[in-house]
């Protein structure tokens, strides 16, 4: 696909997707609550489809009118063993979730995903399930998909720490501790993502967050919930992005999500000088109107606790320090290596192929600013943020074309990406 070059301006009020893993635990609490669950404004990417497909496969009614997605839930004890193999497609928040759902249950069930998703490892995960009891067989000592999982109704509590900073991983723990006789106690590396936790207590259950630590007690049920999604903030980062480094543009965003474990991105457009600012702020539903403008940028410094409230932001926020007059370094994203690709490796790669100038490091990259991009062909590996990330630095080449291979990737989670970008080319 050749990408539109050499933009003049960014003008325009659009609403990204809805937010995917709120969209993703919204199908998988509604499966799992007893009644009636409806959700609005849902994600529908192809990974939150396969995660709907899912659990169709398990016996839940789900019904789509293309404005409200309507699930019939049926509880944990009312999933149904698959009459095929589960096709997760290239979500590895399906995989990994719904591996802690199946830990519980009386059946087996073989779970797979698309080339990319086979090459992704699930020891993570597969490793304290099966301190729980459950057996689970994958390829490899890193248990690479497919996964075969047989169930087991007499899950043990575990008390585990998390080896690394993974908002899925803990998800995964929780479904399964949500199962298991007695309370577990998960202990986050670093504080991520909450989803989870936060849906937990919108369905009618319990669960105990102090500081790293999470305390759950099994045997729970929920209710069926009337779930609003807000707009994704890692689509909207894309465009957060364009509105900084394009010149001569405004871009507002309605209703994006700033759940305060996801707005990493946020403190980072901040210290780097960007012109951003929130607006009519709800705090209940955690969403706010962002609004950016061109902006003079400096470098600065990414690490620490910060990195998972980023970790999917990184690749759009290289491009972004690429404009940057000075160094960015970015560290402690050792995570990056196992995305839908090696996001450190393939980002490096795209941007240094534009004119970049990137260094990859063991956790991270060091980017040197300000610096002119030009034309080149990139692949995204089947990497939908890799094909957002060039199509985005594409506005900025004036010499020569952007060729980008497999832009079908774009939509795992954002079908609707190029559409927008013209109305905002066209002010």
């Amino acid at each position: 696909m050749q990408l539109r070059t050499n933009a003049k301006g960014l003008a325009g009020c659009i609403r990204v997707p809805g937010d995917k893993s709120i969209s993703h635990r919204s199908i998988m609490f509604g499966s799992l609550a007893k009644g009636v669950t409806t959700v609005h404004d849902i994600l529908r990417g192809e990974d939150v489809l396969s995660t709907m497909q899912v659990f169709r496969d398990l016996g839940v009614q789900i019904e789509d009118d293309g404005n409200v997605v309507t699930i019939h839930g049926v509880g944990f004890a009312g999933l149904q063993a698959p009459t095929n193999k589960l096709n997760m497609g290239n979500s590895g928040t399906s995989i990994r979730l719904i591996s802690g759902v199946l830990a519980g249950q009386d059946f087996v069930a073989e779970m797979f995903g698309d080339d990319s998703l086979s090459k992704r490892p699930m020891d993570r995960i597969t490793i304290p399930l099966r301190q729980m009891g459950v057996q689970i067989a994958g390829r490899t000592k890193r248990d690479l998909p497919p996964l075969t999982i047989h169930g087991n109704k007499n899950l043990q509590p575990i008390h585990y720490t998390l080896p690394v900073a993974s908002a899925q991983v803990k998800s995964a723990l929780i479904f399964a501790a949500l199962q298991a006789q007695g309370e577990s106690v998960i202990v986050e590396k670093e504080m991520t993502r909450n989803h989870t936790e936060d849906m937990i207590k919108q369905f009618g259950g319990q669960i105990s967050v102090n500081g790293k630590e999470i305390r759950v007690q099994g045997g729970q049920e929920f209710t069926g919930q009337n779930v609003l999604v807000p707009g994704d903030i890692s689509s909207a980062a894309f465009w957060i992005v364009a509105g900084l480094i394009i010149p001569n543009s405004k871009i507002i965003l309605g209703n994006v999500g700033i759940n305060e474990t996801r707005t990493g991105i946020l403190d980072v457009v901040k210290a780097m000088g960007g012109n951003i600012n929130l607006s009519n702020i709800d705090r209940v539903a955690k969403s706010a109107t962002i609004t950016i403008e061109t902006s003079e940028l400096v470098g600065t410094e990414i690490g620490g606790e910060i990195i998972p409230r980023l970790i999917d932001e990184l690749p759009i926020i290289a491009l972004l320090a690429t404009q940057a007059k000075g160094q960015t370094v970015i560290r402690d994203a050792e995570e990056l290596k196992v995305k839908e690709t090696d996001r450190i490796q393939v980002v490096v790669d795209a941007l240094n192929s534009m004119g970049a100038d990137i260094t990859p490091t063991e956790d991270g990259m060091i980017i040197k600013g300000k610096t002119s991009l030009h034309g080149a062909k990139v692949h995204t590996f089947g990497d939908h943020r890799i094909g957002m990330m060039t199509a985005i630095a594409a506005l900025l080449v004036k010499d020569g074309q952007v060729k980008l291979e497999r832009a079908e990737a774009i939509n795992t989670s954002y079908p609707n990406f190029f559409s927008d970008l013209e109305d905002l080319l066209h002010g």
